[in-house]
């Protein structure tokens, strides 16, 4: 009986542990917390970006992975870009930002 009990308990603990790791996070693949994390800095980045009277956010795309954001998209003037860049980099969480946006 004892040995049964021991085999379950050592069952339970191996279950954890792989669940645990699951969960964790790698340099390609973020853990769960951390997808929540860029989330909601992607929705921040899109918020400062669009109530910005002078850019047109529906050109620019936001894309987060583990605090560091990359801006995309076309936009009308160098200023632009730059505006954009410094609204990202305002944004709390931002840990840097890759601009990859192209004048039109």
């Amino acid at each position: 009986m004892k040995t049964h009990q021991r085999c379950a308990a050592l069952l339970l603990v191996a279950a954890a542990f792989t669940g645990l790791a699951a969960c964790g996070s790698t340099p390609t693949r973020s853990s769960t917390g951390q997808y929540l994390d860029d989330t909601a800095i992607t929705t921040k980045v899109k918020s400062a970006i669009f109530n910005d009277p002078g850019l047109k956010s529906a050109e620019i795309n936001v894309e987060t992975f583990k605090g560091s954001v990359q801006l995309s998209g076309f936009v009308g003037t160098q200023s632009d870009i730059n505006r954009a860049v410094v609204l990202t980099q305002n944004v709390e969480g931002v840990r840097n930002v890759r601009n990859d946006m192209r004048l039109k």
